[in-house]
């Protein structure tokens, strides 16, 4: 549902603000599904435990970055595998404990009477019992397990309102999930090393346009700079002469600025950056306070090699941009190519 549909139904409805905790408008949270679920503590306290470990260390050696968990960090992993005991429904594919939050992978194998939410406040009210007797040495009864809505307030004591959940739509979905839980420590020592480069930074004008951006800002101010566009129209032979004469360019210092919307701009750019070279890309969706890289961004931004800038708000639906936008942001990376 459109935030435009979304205030046809309720006209009492404002404007429809970014949120990561809202749910798909057009999924069935009671249907046969599979969900990477995200849940992070009150006031991001990390209750969970440490990451300790090397970056440089192999993945698969003791040194990889990994977390240690504090009693209530163990109580809690103990409550996510439990939620099959009280749900049999939904099967828990993994779990990743982080300082102060987690990330966990669970299968709906079949129809639920529940709303997967009544589950995910089981599983944090459960939580809240391990919490009250580990952190405050108090003894209550656990709340019930099927909780009624109108106590969901009681399960805010150790967590923060609600969950983020990504579905799973696509072939290679769940190895690409897999991965990201198990690089989540890695990540994370990451940033701390590197903290500069993955920090959102707001209102940065460049010319006369206001951008959020994340990644090495200097790039911008390298003194060599090129805006990359291809028409939709040119040959793969003009793209590959294109290509070979972006590269020795990059090889003398040159930053190349695109969007990467035509297939041939994506092609250059995607070998600019397997060369090793520095590239600033333009995207339409902003980018909110928690925005993160992931893959290969991750790594480009720990590098320092990769800026990403936008001029515009961040939105949560999937939109396909207008070609009014594909022409202003091409026009930009040539104002930022003269800067």
């Amino acid at each position: 549902m459109t935030d435009h549909t979304d205030r046809q139904h309720n006209p009492f409805a404002g404007e429809k603000k970014p949120s990561m905790l809202r749910r798909s408008s057009g999924n069935d949270y009671h249907a046969r599904r599979m969900y990477m679920i995200t849940i992070t503590t009150a006031n991001r306290i990390p209750w969970f435990g440490r990451v300790v470990g090397s970056t440089s260390a192999p993945s698969a050696s003791k040194d990889y970055p990994h977390i240690e968990l504090t009693p209530l960090g163990h109580a809690v992993a103990h409550c996510w595998y439990d939620i099959h005991s009280f749900h049999p429904q939904i099967e828990v594919i993994l779990l990743q404990m982080m300082p102060d939050h987690l990330h966990g992978i669970l299968f709906v194998t079949e129809e639920m009477s529940l709303h997967l939410g009544r589950a995910i406040n089981s599983f944090k009210a459960g939580c809240n019992k391990a919490f009250r007797q580990i952190i405050l040495h108090e003894d209550r009864p656990a709340f019930n397990k099927d909780l009624n809505p109108d106590n969901q307030g009681r399960s805010q004591l150790l967590w923060s309102k609600g969950y983020n959940d990504r579905i799973l739509y696509q072939q290679g979905q769940l190895n690409r999930w897999k991965n990201y839980l198990h690089t989540n420590p890695y990540r994370l020592l990451i940033k701390r090393e590197h903290p500069e480069m993955f920090k959102v930074q707001r209102s940065l004008v460049y010319g006369n346009t206001s951008f959020s951006a994340i990644g090495n800002r200097f790039l911008i101010n390298y003194p060599d700079k090129k805006a990359l566009k291809c028409s939709r129209s040119m040959t793969p032979g003009g793209i590959e002469n294109l290509r070979q004469a972006c590269l020795r360019d990059a090889a003398c210092g040159t930053v190349f600025i695109s969007p990467a919307i035509s297939p041939g701009e994506k092609t250059i750019m995607r070998a600019l950056v397997n060369g090793g070279f520095p590239v600033v890309f333009l995207q339409e969706n902003g980018l909110t306070e928690l925005a993160k890289s992931g893959g290969k961004r991750f790594e480009l931004c720990a590098a320092g090699r990769l800026l990403i800038l936008s001029p515009w708000e961040h939105h949560n639906e999937r939109q396909t941009i207008k070609r009014s936008q594909c022409l202003e942001l091409n026009e930009l990376a040539q104002t930022l190519a003269a800067l």
